[in-house]
């Protein structure tokens, strides 16, 4: 995946596309920064397909944050940038799970785990942490399981 982006950022330079450019230079930056604090724990500082996946979902999720605090405080350009960024990094997540499948593994999750109550949510996600692919939307699934529990 590194090589993909990389590769990506090339084509942007060639273009000239500096929000692109910009971008993929952040998350590039990110997948270094992962790679040298893997290797200083004495990890391998090559870092997994899943590691990466994960770092770039934070990254969307940090920037879904910034939007919320940018509309309330009427920064609309901001608003755009951290928009557009988003759709360049989203570029390279792998396709998400649809709402029929997310509730497909949350009831399997919550009948192997046997949870009866809200208060076994934890539990559950952890369940699907551990257990699914990374195109689950565990914020999607979050909702969906603490609606199922609380309707047992």
């Amino acid at each position: 995946m590194k090589e993909n982006i990389t590769s990506e950022l090339s084509n942007a330079l060639k273009k000239g596309d500096k929000e692109r450019i910009h971008t993929l230079r952040l998350v590039l930056a990110a997948i270094k920064d992962k790679e040298i604090a893997s290797r200083s724990s004495g990890e391998d500082s090559n870092i997994s397909e899943d590691t990466v996946v994960s770092l770039l979902k934070k990254m969307v999720k940090q920037r879904n944050d910034s939007i919320d605090m940018f509309k309330k405080a009427g920064r609309d350009e901001l608003v755009e940038k951290e928009t557009s960024e988003i759709k360049i990094i989203s570029e390279f997540l792998p396709k998400q799970l649809g709402e029929e499948e997310t509730i497909k593994a949350c009831d399997e999750a919550i009948s192997i785990t046997e949870a009866k109550s809200l208060k076994e949510i934890g539990k559950v996600i952890k369940y699907l942490k551990e257990n699914s692919s990374t195109a689950l939307d565990i914020s999607l699934a979050s909702k969906i399981i603490k609606e199922k529990l609380q309707n047992l």
